[in-house]
């Protein structure tokens, strides 16, 4: 490294250290925003995954919901697949359309421009870590009533590592928000095409169906490569199956998400001095 490549890096984390309190600041204004004329408010974090697990378990429960095959209670698999998916596509959709929602702002006062999309990943990080508490009742649930072949859930200590993937998977976001964010300042139409790439991802990792009912051998070669797939896996090993975790998904997961987020660092401080000029 070089000596201006140090002293830009120093002055980087200097710059990141002063503005902390304002990261903090935009991420708290983004949690109460996103819920502000709703009646129920923050509870929408629990009534939202909760009602989108009874919907797809209503409709797919009985193509990919029996028990025995990769599954032992398929609301609770489900809900430990659908929780990780969806912080990944809202955090990454907010990243990507934070310059434009904060247009007027950037125009008429510094701030490091990474607060914005870094504030919309926080935030939704939030709600996803809130989200979890919906996620221990649903579980608690069909233990206690054995519905859906509630009563073969275990908990072990593996359970406690389950804030290891989240974090793998708040780097990769942010990686892939950075991204899309200066992406779609200069593409408008990258929010549009997005939006079709993750509805074809949501199909594309086992979260509606089991791995093991996929019989091509190259789909499922296909869907491993996906570190989406080894970090909601990771999650259900110590979660949901009561295992340690692979150290192979592990490590796949783990070296995806910092190269995503290197990636992400250097395109976003290549291109944020001409974003300004073309919002």
């Amino acid at each position: 490294m070089s000596t201006n490549e140090k002293a830009e890096l120093s002055h980087d984390v200097k710059m990141f250290r002063k503005y902390r309190n304002l990261l903090a600041e935009l991420t708290r204004k983004n949690v109460s925003l996103k819920y502000r004329n709703s009646w129920l408010g923050i509870l929408w974090s629990f009534l939202q995954p909760l009602l989108n697990m009874i919907v797809l378990s209503v409709v797919f429960g009985g193509i990919f919901g029996r028990t025995g095959e990769g599954i032992t209670c398929y609301p609770v698999f489900l809900f430990s697949g659908r929780l990780l998916f969806s912080f990944f596509t809202s955090s990454t959709k907010q990243a990507m359309t934070s310059f434009r929602r904060n247009a007027a702002i950037i125009k008429k006062v510094y701030v490091p421009k990474y607060m914005y999309p870094l504030s919309s990943i926080f935030s939704n990080f939030v709600t996803f870590a809130i989200s979890l508490l919906c996620y221990i009742l649903v579980w608690i649930f069909f233990k206690v009533s054995g519905f859906n072949g509630g009563s073969g859930l275990t908990i072990t200590w593996y359970a406690l590592l389950f804030f290891i993937p989240m974090l793998i998977l708040l780097i990769f976001s942010t990686g892939v928000g950075l991204i899309l964010s200066v992406l779609c300042v200069y593409f408008r139409d990258i929010e549009y095409i997005w939006d079709v790439v993750t509805q074809l991802l949501f199909y594309m990792v086992p979260i509606i169906y089991p791995l093991s009912r996929i019989t091509s051998g190259w789909i499922v070669e296909l869907i491993k490569i996906n570190p989406l797939y080894s970090m909601i896996e990771l999650f259900r090993q110590c979660v949901l199956y009561g295992q340690p975790m692979s150290w192979k998904l592990l490590l796949y997961a783990s070296v995806i998400s910092i190269i995503t987020l290197a990636v992400g660092i250097l395109f976003f401080h290549w291109k944020s001095d001409d974003i300004i000029f073309h919002l």
